[in-house]
């Protein structure tokens, strides 16, 4: 009998320890474009948009409606851009340059952040939890280019991803901020 009871026991710690270690994304600080930390946790209670920028891309011109949501949407949705340099070297800048760019091209006001890798061996823990099911209880993703688009809920549960080529004031972009409905894009 003791032998089974410590046999239960121990299945239940492998079954319920990763679910107690799993992170959400209200345990993540970061840096922005500044150097100051950002929490996370500040956040709670509203929709939070993390996008993966470049400033010599083909998408780059998203920055311009993702302002545009920004400003409509403030009250309820944060955005956030995460400048990243993982694909064909499109964000070559430092940051001061990337934040310099931003606000003269397209007078960016939503958070900046420190430019990261958002895959491959350097990723950064935040990215390694928004494309981990393990992490994230959610799904596996990989991030395919720059510009896409990863959608935490108000309770702070990633909900799902849009792909780059999905424009930020698209349809399916606004159902999700003003309805709570998520619909993958194609």
């Amino acid at each position: 009998m003791k032998k089974r009871l410590i046999t239960i026991a121990a299945l239940t710690a492998l079954i319920i320890a990763p679910a107690l270690a799993q992170k959400s994304i209200y345990d993540f600080t970061v840096e922005t474009i500044d150097g100051q930390q950002f929490s996370f946790a500040d956040l709670k209670g509203k929709k939070i948009m993390i996008v993966n920028t470049a400033s010599k891309c083909g998408h780059t011109p998203q920055y311009k409606d993702l302002e545009l949501l920004n400003k409509a949407y403030k009250q309820k949705l944060v955005i956030i851009g995460f400048p990243a340099n993982n694909f064909m070297n499109q964000e070559p800048g430092t940051n001061e340059e990337i934040k310099a760019y931003c606000d003269s091209k397209y007078g960016v006001t939503f958070p900046m952040m420190s430019k990261i890798s958002v895959k491959g061996d350097d990723m950064h823990p935040l990215y390694k939890w928004l494309t981990s099911k393990s992490a994230n209880g959610v799904l596996d993703s990989e991030v395919a280019w720059n510009f896409q688009k990863y959608l935490i809920d108000e309770n702070g549960n990633l909900v799902g991803f849009f792909k780059p080529a999905v424009k930020p004031l698209s349809d399916e972009v606004v159902m999700w901020v003003t309805k709570g409905q998520f619909t993958q894009a194609k």
